[in-house]
């Protein structure tokens, strides 16, 4: 008993870990997850391209030219 006491005092965090990462699995949260994920993407790049229009266009005609 000694034994599983000190298992879990050792490991608490990394079960803990598991059973989230297990809730988010089963409940298909992690769709969501990536959803927002990929629209915080968007925003970044979005806001790159409008910030940097000339060096953008230069890298896409360069790009083209290579193609």
């Amino acid at each position: 008993m000694n034994n599983f006491k000190q298992f879990l005092s050792d490991y608490a965090g990394a079960i803990i870990g598991a059973i989230i990462a297990l809730l988010i699995i089963f409940t298909r949260l992690y769709m969501l997850i990536i959803g927002i994920i990929l629209v915080v993407i968007g925003i970044f790049v979005g806001n790159y391209i409008q910030n940097n229009k000339s060096d953008v266009k230069e890298k896409i005609k360069s790009f083209i030219d290579r193609l």
